[in-house]
């Protein structure tokens, strides 16, 4: 993930973050309190990283080993 792009939108009492990976297009979204935007970026960008690599967000760690 090289650069991403972040959409803000305030609608009453919650923020919309929309998150957009520059090299893929891919888009994921957060959405919280208007008063705490940090952390709605943080999320949208967190979000966005996980659905580039490819695993969902409640998604287990993987352990190092053989899966059987």
């Amino acid at each position: 993930m090289s650069e991403v792009f972040l959409e803000l939108q305030r609608n009453g009492n919650f923020l919309k973050c929309t998150a957009v990976d520059a090299d893929s297009g891919e888009e994921a979204v957060a959405i919280g309190p208007y008063n705490d935007p940090e952390s709605v970026k943080r999320l949208a960008v967190q979000k966005l990283r996980l659905k580039l690599e490819g695993k969902k967000p409640g998604d287990p760690p993987k352990k190092p080993g053989i899966s059987v």
